[in-house]
């Protein structure tokens, strides 16, 4: 008996689709960098000595009236890609230019924060003496952390829907708390100044 090579194979069950499934384990990586750069920056921080001052700019009364603009900018930046999410996931109108409005004010607004948090972790280090204080850097280490998970989370495939936007909501929201708790505070302690 010769068995035909190009017959049909009957009676054999179908293979199973090539691609599987994601496994909940493979957002545990995001999570493991994200819990390991908040970590690094706070033992980082707390172990360094403070050096008093990492840069000032010309044009600027302080090194705090620095950072408080710089933040500000980054601020303004979050702002601009919360809105362009709402308009990428079609919450809101806009221009099709929207996700490219998205994808660069998200970097300009990390590119822009990224010197007043070495300001902060080289100049001041993780500092606990007032609430506020102990909140932002608490919270300034998380934002590094959920930025990092964000980033990864960003290049793999079949993500859950409501899980990038859940990320990057509260990467928003840290940004937002980090805010309240330093720029908003210098402007009203020591007034809209440069």
């Amino acid at each position: 008996m010769t068995v035909d090579p190009n017959a049909a194979t009957q009676g054999f069950p179908p293979s199973p689709p090539s691609h599987r499934a994601p496994g909940r384990a493979r957002y545990l990586l995001p999570a493991l960098v994200a819990a390991a750069v908040a970590v690094g920056l706070g033992v980082y921080g707390r172990a360094h000595h403070p050096a008093g001052t990492a840069f000032n700019l010309a044009g600027f009364s302080s090194t705090g009236a620095v950072k408080t603009w710089l933040a500000t900018t980054a601020f303004f930046f979050a702002l601009i890609q919360l809105l362009s999410a709402f308009m990428v996931y079609g919450k809101l109108r806009g221009p099709r230019w929207a996700p490219a409005l998205h994808r660069w004010s998200g970097r300009i607004a990390f590119l822009v924060a990224v010197p007043v948090a070495v300001h902060c972790l080289y100049a001041l280090g993780y500092q606990t003496y007032s609430t506020r204080v102990m909140w932002h850097s608490v919270l300034g280490c998380f934002f590094f952390g959920a930025f990092s998970a964000k980033m990864l989370l960003l290049r793999s495939e079949r993500l859950p829907g409501w899980l990038l936007p859940f990320v990057g909501g509260l990467v928003f929201t840290v940004l937002t708390l980090i805010w309240l708790t330093s720029a908003l505070w210098f402007f009203r302690t020591f007034g809209v100044t440069t």
